[in-house]
């Protein structure tokens, strides 16, 4: 196993130590999420985050963090609520589709829950999903170069299926051991 520093001087250095760093953290997979709020004028915001984990059960709490340098980290900083959505295998144009900062309306075309409205007015609840988690924000830690957003689960939802998994660097599919 090779051990990899991360404080380095020089910039090149720094951009390749970064780019191991990278590689090896993506030996653990994670699960793709979309997480999404209200901007103060109702216009829906969503992003692809895969930095999501249960925090507590008593009370019930989640974690997930975003880059300060995100042109969404105002909106999710004034927001009172957020929404995980956890997608289903088979959703990986969605998880593309929420990555791409430069996409004028990332919701376009996509289906929205109805039923669950008072949740859905809360933050927009993607269709298809595998589980969604409805939270009131707690806290907002800036740290490093991003912010860690802690939320209370208000109301979630799960069906059956398999997760859209991230791994090494590509989407990936669980398999049953």
């Amino acid at each position: 196993m090779t051990a990899v520093a991360t404080q380095q001087p020089a910039t090149a250095v720094i951009d390749d130590a970064a780019r191991q760093l990278r590689r090896t953290l993506g030996c653990y997979p994670t699960g793709v999420t979309v997480v999404t709020t209200r901007a103060p004028d109702g216009r829906p915001v969503g992003l692809t985050v895969n930095s999501f984990a249960s925090l507590s059960l008593e009370p019930p709490l989640l974690l997930w963090s975003l880059a300060n340098r995100s042109p969404n980290l105002r909106a999710f900083r004034s927001a009172s609520h957020f929404a995980i959505n956890v997608l289903a295998h088979g959703q990986h144009e969605l998880a593309m589709r929420f990555a791409n900062p430069a996409l004028p309306d990332k919701f376009e075309g996509v289906a929205l829950h109805e039923e669950a409205k008072e949740a859905a007015a809360l933050a927009p609840l993607i269709r298809g999903s595998l589980a969604w988690f409805v939270c009131a924000g707690r806290d907002a830690i800036e740290t490093g170069d991003h912010t860690l957003f802690i939320g209370r689960i208000v109301q979630h939802a799960a069906q059956q299926g398999t997760p859209l998994v991230f791994h090494a660097g590509a989407f990936a599919r669980l398999e049953e051991a």
